[in-house]
């Protein structure tokens, strides 16, 4: 099941199952179960809104090849914004957690530039994460990473910074704001390269910006990815993120807490 169908059979309020190709560990990939309830969310928004800001809490692992059931609810609906939260329950428990804001634009005569994106290494230059089954996480077999900055996870170079080129394997029909939730989602903990030797870690919390009007990002585009870490110790690693296409122009921000067991 590729991605437009996964979002395709979470979009009728009925119960899903994630498939375990979209695994990760004993979880299902946290970007693509943040993807369907975004996607449920918005369909409840009236249009002309798209989504601004949202936070996203991980409370537990969503079993793939389990049912389980997307929700949405509006919390408030004003002239100009509406307040949504979402949640995905399997086992009638609550696994994830989302508040999303989605707004229509406004008049304004604030304007300040959008950040400028990092020189990177061009795509064909980069060092791909390969998809070696039992490995890797298995939802990497649906997403190319392309490395530009920093090292790889578990290679014991430390740093502050990592990330590079992403983009579906299976091109979509078209990226929508779902898309760009999953991929960028997609990268590992930016603390990862610290560590010499497999461990455990896994999103706490999850902050993600979309800026609007978004960007043309075509299906086959490749979108740059790029995280620092503000702080990492006692368990835990602070990191914030941007996201460009590969004009330079802003796509997104993030910002996640994440919890290393090593």
């Amino acid at each position: 099941m590729n991605f437009d169908e996964l979002m395709k059979s979470g979009a009728n309020g009925k119960d899903l199952v994630v498939p375990s190709s979209w695994g990760q560990g004993r979880a299902s990939f946290g970007g693509v179960v943040a993807a369907l309830v975004f996607d449920r969310m918005a369909s409840v928004v009236a249009p002309g809104r798209p989504m601004r800001s949202m936070q996203v809490s991980f409370v537990g692992p969503v079993t793939p090849d389990e049912p389980a059931t997307v929700e949405a609810e509006i919390l408030r609906e004003g002239k100009a914004v509406s307040q949504v939260l979402g949640r995905i329950v399997q086992g009638g428990e609550s696994k994830l957690v989302a508040l999303a804001s989605f707004g229509s634009d406004r008049e304004s005569s604030v304007a300040v530039e959008p950040l400028i994106a990092p020189d990177a290494k061009a795509v064909d230059d980069c060092q791909a994460l390969p998809y070696i089954k039992g490995v890797t996480p298995e939802f990497t077999q649906h997403i190319e990473m392309r490395w530009a900055f920093g090292g790889m996870p578990f290679s014991g170079i430390g740093g502050r910074e990592m990330g590079g080129w992403m983009q579906f394997k299976e091109a979509p029909a078209a990226i929508t704001d779902a898309h760009v939730v999953a991929l960028v989602d997609a990268w590992p903990p930016a603390v990862l390269p610290h560590l010499k030797s497999p461990a455990p870690a896994s999103s706490l919390s999850w902050a993600l910006d979309i800026m609007h009007p978004r960007p043309k990002i075509g299906p086959d585009d490749w979108l740059l990815y790029r995280a620092t870490i503000d702080q990492a110790g006692a368990g835990y690693g602070h990191t914030q993120a941007g996201i460009w296409t590969s004009r330079g122009e802003l796509v997104a921000t993030s910002r996640q807490t994440v919890t290393v067991f090593g």
